[in-house]
């Protein structure tokens, strides 16, 4: 599971037993570091029979855990019983009392000092057989001797369910915009540094950088991913090490200095943002490791090694560790104490390229090691594979994942897709990124649909996940393939410098999304979401809730053409039944009476409405 500073986790669980005995339930949390256990009270709720609910705030990082326990209560058993008895008329109770000041002295002999006064006081009451029966029941019934044979109850058959872990995290793990870029485009880290002030002006929180370490020359890829490099061509990023530069705790020398990459760190943090660095496993031809460690890597029987491939996308720039090497241990080490050589100078965002094709028990014991020190470090992982695989990276610690956002491009597949990150379970240990685009992918519903599909993709993105991300070049509407139907860049930043500016005709309306993502808490959570009858296909309409802040977005999804349609605000969403709404998208802050029922709404291509319920 995953939170963050400042919420509350609410936990539900079904508890009962054979026979009528009364039953309770306490929900019991531990902080991270924490020796003691709390405990907060459960009470029953509303969902079911044996439905109880209890919570706790998160009020610190790193590894919390929780449990619930159930016990039997033998008094409040015994006093639900009598009450029964009581309610039927029955006159003949000695025995019942008697055992009632049994169970009323056990009880006293757990509490202490005024507690314990009152229920051996109460003890004396109930057994004694000279007062009178209703006299007895009376004093065992005492609402407020109740209260503290409640907190004293005797839970010699407690089962607990549990301990299950929680992981909380700082709020950029679960609501962030990111904004990615090659610093060798921009000037290296100095160049960066300079766009910092614009960068959060635009109201991105992360800044993802891909790989910024030494490039290998051999098998270096030239432009448009030609196997044959000029001798100006940079190289792939992704390529990782160089004989004399280092590797995976080195830098590059072209992109800067370690004090300008500390100053760029640090300018950063001032500007409240992360800087994201790339961790990917895997190497260069002329990576140190495989001189130093050549058992790290798989040969074939003739000896030669073997190129990363994902058919029909070949890497001849690049190798793969062997996982299954004996020396696994020392593997696993020096790759976390590469990754700590950028924790300590202040990165704790990492984008992870691939981990779906890495072991799980590799990335559980990584992440782990690296928060037990630091647990405000945040893991996307870039896994477009099966979702079993997704989900499990999610379960064992990574904080956001890459998405199938970027091929869902209908309204039907979108609302399914949506309903299932944020309504199947998965929106407890699943936190989505829906990048728009990335250096490998570039949609066809962007070639296809030009600058309308650009707003309209960065509007649901921006509004349907918490967290979201673009590359650069979106923002200049650069849509432009290597090949008719590939998802590659033509002249791709990849394998070339680009001149970079934030200049993009994209930008200001980038800067208006992320200004109502962060005025709006609605669009900071996924859970609380419900799409709405547009009666066209071609329009999409969902609402976001959070407490009293309400948003209503209705996207047109065709770049080409204008649609017009009802929206259907169904009277189960509880909103009154006529209300305004403020479309924050337009600068002039039109309004519109909406109501419960049908709303008439006409959209143009790449046009959006982002209404706010209007309250005061």
């Amino acid at each position: 599971m995953k939170r963050t500073i400042g919420e509350t986790v609410t936990v539900r669980a079904d508890v009962f037993r054979d026979g009528h005995d009364v039953v309770r339930a306490a929900l019991r949390h531990r902080a991270p570091g924490a020796k003691e256990w709390s405990e907060s009270p459960m009470a029953r709720v509303h969902d079911g029979p044996t439905r109880w609910a209890g919570s706790f705030a998160i009020d610190a990082l790193g590894t919390w855990q929780f449990a619930v326990e159930a016990w039997s209560d033998p008094f409040a058993s015994w006093r639900d019983e009598l009450q029964r008895k009581l309610d039927a008329g029955q006159e003949d109770l000695a025995s019942e009392l008697s055992e009632g000041a049994e169970h009323l002295r056990g009880l006293a002999l757990r509490a202490g000092g005024s507690d314990a006064e009152r229920l051996a006081r109460a003890a004396v009451a109930v057994g004694d057989a000279n007062a009178p029966a209703q006299q007895r029941a009376d004093a065992a019934l005492d609402a407020g001797l109740t209260e503290i044979a409640d907190r004293f109850a005797d839970r010699g058959d407690a089962a607990i369910s549990g301990p299950f872990l929680l992981t909380a995290d700082r709020e950029q793990a679960r609501f962030s915009s990111w904004y990615e870029l090659f610093p060798r485009s921009w000037g290296g880290f100095a160049g960066v540094t300079e766009q910092l002030p614009k960068l959060a002006e635009l109201g991105f929180d992360v800044i993802y950088l891909p790989p910024v370490h030494p490039i290998g020359r051999t098998n270096r890829k030239g432009p448009n991913n030609a196997l044959v490099a000029g001798p100006g061509d940079p190289g792939s990023p992704w390529a990782i090490g160089d004989r004399e530069l280092g590797g995976h705790d080195a830098l590059h020398p072209e992109l800067g200095s370690w004090d300008e990459f500390d100053a760029m760190v640090a300018a950063a943090e001032g500007h409240g943002l992360d800087i994201a660095l790339d961790f990917a496993i895997q190497c260069s031809a002329d990576h140190p490791w495989l001189t130093e460690h050549p058992e790290w890597f798989h040969r074939r029987p003739d000896g030669t090694l073997k190129y990363a491939e994902n058919p029909p996308k070949k890497y001849q720039d690049i190798y793969n560790v062997n996982w299954d090497t004996a020396d696994w241990r020392a593997l696993w080490q020096a790759l976390y104490d590469a990754l700590m050589v950028w924790v300590e100078r202040g990165v704790l965002v990492f984008r992870v390229d691939n981990p779906h094709t890495k072991p799980l028990a590799f990335w559980e014991w990584l992440i782990a090691e690296v928060r037990a020190e630091h647990p405000g470090a945040i893991f996307l992982a870039e896994a477009f594979t099966e979702p079993t695989m997704m989900r499990a990276l999610g379960k064992i610690g990574f904080d956001q994942s890459y998405t199938y956002f970027t091929w869902k491009t209908s309204r039907h597949e979108l609302t399914e897709y949506v309903l299932e990150l944020a309504t199947s379970g998965m929106q407890e240990y699943y936190r989505p990124n829906f990048f728009v685009n990335t250096p490998d992918i570039l949609h066809a519903s962007l070639v296809d649909g030009g600058p309308a599909a650009f707003r309209s993709r960065l509007v649901l993105a921006a509004t349907l996940s918490p967290s979201y991300g673009i590359y650069s070049g979106f923002e200049h509407y650069e849509n432009v393939p290597v090949r008719p139907g590939s998802e590659e860049y033509l002249d791709s930043e990849k394998y070339e410098l680009k001149a970079r500016r934030l200049d993009g005709p994209l930008l200001p309306f980038v800067a208006l999304l992320n200004a109502i993502r962060r005025d709006n808490p609605a669009l900071q959570q996924l859970p609380d979401i419900a799409f709405l009858e547009t009666a066209n296909d071609n329009l999409m309409a969902y609402v976001k809730r959070s407490g009293g802040n309400v948003v209503v977005a209705v996207v047109n999804l065709d770049p080409h053409s204008t649609h017009e349609g009802l929206v259907t605000v169904p009277a189960h969403l509880g909103l009154p039944p006529a209300f305004a709404v403020e479309d924050l998208l337009d600068p002039a802050g039109a309004r519109f009476d909406w109501r419960i029922g049908a709303n008439f709404v006409r959209l143009a291509p790449g046009e959006a409405h982002v209404l706010r319920l209007v309250t005061a």
